[in-house]
């Protein structure tokens, strides 16, 4: 979980977009499923002004940037379930909509705009191995996870519960691999001030060659 990706005002500012905007039927993006029911934006401005909102606080988190390696992410979509919506157990697609090209979904995103508080149930539920984890986070916060997982959106039982939705294509396509270079750099963060400069730079250079031996940089 990564806090405080959007400030107060972001909030707010999404907030008062997703009021103001229509919504259509999820399924307009995954025509045929029997498991998806919640509603989507459909107004193409208010869906451009959110969707620009979150892009820059995702790129301009250092958190975001050192777990993801992102190359290229969707636009993010305003999404809400109300009262009784839910999304069933399914896998996200492997290849999404990007602008003129289609990016490989390595990852997905939840941006979380309403408060934990504002509803009940809701919880995104997803399958890692022979056990499952469930996550209900604050207004602000996002959730990453890889796209390959089996995960839910739990039933609403009361209130909305409003998120943006991203996928993101990683730089780093394979999933271990990607975790350690995201844990070097972050060792790396934690401990700098107390590394003499030649430990340091041995350090950067083991991130750096990795990154170019398992990275992709188009």
């Amino acid at each position: 979980m990564i806090e405080n990706v959007l400030s107060p005002a972001e909030l707010a500012k999404l907030r008062d977009i997703a009021a103001r905007a229509q919504f259509v039927d999820g399924k307009i993006s995954a025509m045929g499923s029997t498991v998806k029911n919640n509603v989507r934006v459909g107004d193409q401005n208010a869906h451009r002004q959110a969707a620009q909102i979150m892009i820059e606080a995702l790129y301009r988190n250092e958190d975001f940037r050192v777990f993801a390696f992102p190359k290229s992410i969707s636009q993010p979509l305003l999404t809400r379930y109300d009262s009784g919506m839910h999304y069933g157990i399914h896998v996200d697609s492997a290849f999404m909509p990007a602008g003129e090209r289609s990016l490989r979904s390595d990852l997905s995103c939840t941006v979380f705009i309403s408060d934990d508080s504002d509803y009940g149930g809701g919880e995104l539920r997803i399958s890692l191995g022979s056990y499952d984890v469930k996550v209900k986070g604050k207004a602000g916060s996002a959730i990453i996870y890889p796209s390959t997982t089996i995960h839910e959106v739990e039933s609403v039982t009361s209130g909305s519960r409003l998120i943006g939705l991203v996928f993101i294509e990683s730089r780093v396509a394979n999933t271990e691999q990607r975790e350690l270079l995201s844990e070097l750099f972050e060792i790396g963060a934690i401990q700098a001030e107390k590394m003499d400069i030649a430990t340091y730079t041995r350090l950067q250079r083991v991130q750096e060659n990795l990154l170019r031996a398992w990275g992709d940089p188009d």
